[in-house]
């Protein structure tokens, strides 16, 4: 006779499935009750979730999915359709960011769809194709416009978004941000401690709405210290190292040149180190810098690149948390994050050496 538990041959049989009449009866709570709490239903308290949710993991419950979807209409999934043919337009935070959205997900045992554009009309194309499919319940929305297209094409197929960035009608919007305009207020702020009087701003491309946030910082900082705001001194975009290279060059050779430049993103700030090479000058000296993203690059430029960094990890989870609390469906309006980006010090940055007039002559001299 086989013992219970044991097949022929010394195999053991298959555990039996742990079910939701099993989680129920466990938990002495109706099965509608605890399906509600583990499918994050509004309606359910917050300490009858949390409770179902710890019991069920405990007891190694999981739902069948496929039952689940036909139940809910959802398929647990999350979606992050990524643009490949602006430049740069992800790489600086994806693999953080992918592992903070996966690290969320998989704690509430969803899944993450992640597909590729290469053309804004590709882009909105896909987003409707996997809704279409039921391969996405909602979106991440990453480095948002100020007319962002995305969130148009979603709210007319009624399908939940969660935004990496803010944007121009925030009507229905849920969103994690950084607060990229502070950084740029409290970077003129540093500048200024350290003696600078004349401080430039490359900006990012004006179709980001973080463009527009940081650019009203820059312009915040300068009027909190009592600085003029003349417009060839903040009218340089740049996302690339050679448009920040560009931008550098042209504020260089005005006839007041700045002594220091607050850039919008590190790639940009990365093309004033040639721009300065080009004019025999040293960034952290003659001329300094202070960008934002922190990207890996910077540690290794010469001297450090000092930026405010943005936790990409905890942005991605973040963004996870909030788009299934919103495909549950909690009001978009009270999904809203804001985060303070992190200074990180390196050599960029330190007290002029020279006025704005003395370093014209320098240039000139130079040249």
């Amino acid at each position: 006779m086989v013992p219970a538990g044991r097949l022929g041959g010394g195999a053991t049989a298959p555990k039996r499935r742990v079910t939701i009449n099993d989680l129920a009866d466990d938990l002495g709570l109706a099965k509608g009750t605890v399906s509600r709490a583990l499918n994050g239903h509004p309606d359910i308290a917050e300490t009858t979730r949390l409770r179902v949710c710890r019991r069920a993991e405990a007891m190694g419950y999981r739902p069948l999915s496929q039952a689940q979807g036909i139940r809910t209409g959802r398929t647990r999934s999350i979606g992050l359709v990524l643009r490949t043919d602006l430049p740069n337009s992800q790489r600086p935070f994806l693999s953080d960011f992918l592992a903070g959205v996966t690290r969320r997900a998989s704690a509430e045992h969803w899944t993450l769809t992640v597909a590729t554009a290469a053309s804004e009309e590709e882009l909105l194309d896909i987003h409707r194709r996997l809704v279409e499919e039921r391969k996405a319940d909602g979106f991440i929305l990453p480095r948002t416009d100020v007319n962002d297209t995305r969130i148009e094409a979603l709210r007319a197929l009624g399908t939940p978004f969660v935004l990496f960035g803010r944007t121009g009608d925030a009507a229905g919007c849920a969103w994690f941000d950084i607060a990229g305009e502070t950084a740029m207020r409290q970077a003129v702020a540093e500048l200024h401690r350290l003696g600078h009087r004349r401080i430039a701003y490359v900006g990012g491309a004006a179709r980001y709405n973080f463009a527009k946030l940081r650019e009203d910082g820059f312009r915040s900082g300068l009027a909190h210290v009592g600085f003029d705001d003349p417009p060839e001194l903040r009218d340089r975009r740049a996302m690339t190292h050679a448009e920040g290279r560009a931008a550098t060059l042209w504020l260089l050779d005005l006839d007041l040149p700045p002594t220091a430049i607050v850039f919008a993103t590190d790639l940009a700030a990365l093309g004033a180190y040639a721009a300065a090479r080009d004019r025999g000058i040293h960034i952290g000296r003659e001329l300094s810098v202070i960008s934002y993203d922190g990207i890996p690059e910077g540690a290794y430029a010469e001297p450090g690149l000092t930026t405010y960094e943005a936790d990409s990890l905890h942005a991605g989870d973040r963004l996870a948390a909030l788009l299934i609390r919103r495909i549950r469906g909690e009001a978009a309006e009270d999904l809203r994050e804001l985060a303070p980006a992190k200074l990180v010090r390196r050599g960029s940055d330190g007290p002029p050496l020279l006025t704005p007039a003395n370093l014209a002559d320098r240039l000139r001299s130079a040249a």
